[in-house]
């Protein structure tokens, strides 16, 4: 009961979280202009390249709500060797989960045993409980390079695509619920919401990002479930099929 309390009350904490940051998305005319000649790392090997790829996609397809997509693809092929460590990681949480059942009844009445005994079976093992969330973080560096791309992008938030302005939220918050909904099943179709170390952020993840996605451009939510469906495509068609063999050969 403590345990589902303490669930309850760090859901309750983002979501507050989030709904403060809806308050304060900055006015894309407060950034200051991207600026080769004096940039700093942060600008140099991140922003303006993202800035430039967006540009010339858009050049070449016509539309930037398609150059999003485009970059998204890459930037998920840059990742791709993290999201196949995160598979693993998941598949190998699963396994261990019969020892965990045990180790957890036979050390309930002691904590330091419990995470010492838990601990050892993870070294013996070669498994990072928290390896499957690396891939999530390596995301939001990328993601606040590319929302800084956009905001300092005058020609990106100048732009629409379909019922859009892409330098504005979704009026419709139609974006938003995608963003939200493709989130969580992202996390059922990687199997994240098995592994009990991530089972409360397969709920916390799709709140805070339709809150984020309610107040921030549209480009940016575009992005985002872009991403989504790449990756719930990438386990359909990748590694549930690459599961299924290991599986038959065993």
């Amino acid at each position: 009961m403590q345990k589902r309390h303490r669930y309850i009350i760090l859901t309750l904490i983002v979501v507050f979280a989030a709904v403060a940051l809806t308050g304060c998305a900055p006015d894309p005319s407060s950034f200051d202009k991207l600026d080769p000649k004096n940039a700093g790392w942060w600008d140099k090997f991140l922003v303006i390249p993202l800035s430039g790829l967006l540009d010339w996609f858009k050049d070449l397809l016509g539309n930037y709500g398609l150059s999003i997509l485009v970059v998204t693809f890459l930037v998920r092929l840059a990742v791709l060797p993290l999201t196949w460590k995160q598979q693993k990681s998941t598949k190998a949480m699963q396994e261990l989960q019969p020892k965990l059942v045990k180790i957890r009844e036979k050390y309930k009445n002691n904590q330091q045993k419990l995470q010492e005994e838990t601990m050892k079976l993870f070294q013996e093992n070669n498994v990072n409980p928290m390896a499957g969330c690396l891939p999530l973080l390596v995301q939001f560096p990328v993601l606040i390079a590319f929302y800084q791309a956009i905001m300092r992008n005058e020609h990106i938030s100048e732009s629409s695509f379909l019922y859009m302005e892409l330098g504005s939220p979704d009026p419709y918050w139609i974006l938003p619920i995608l963003a939200a909904f493709t989130t969580y099943i992202q996390f059922i179709a990687t199997g994240a919401g098995d592994n009990p170390q991530m089972k409360i952020m397969v709920w916390i993840m799709p709140i805070m990002i339709f809150f984020l996605a309610f107040q921030f451009p549209a480009a940016l939510s575009l992005y985002w479930v872009y991403g989504n469906i790449f990756t719930i495509l990438q386990y359909v068609l990748l590694f549930k099929p690459k599961k299924a063999q290991e599986g038959a050969t065993r």
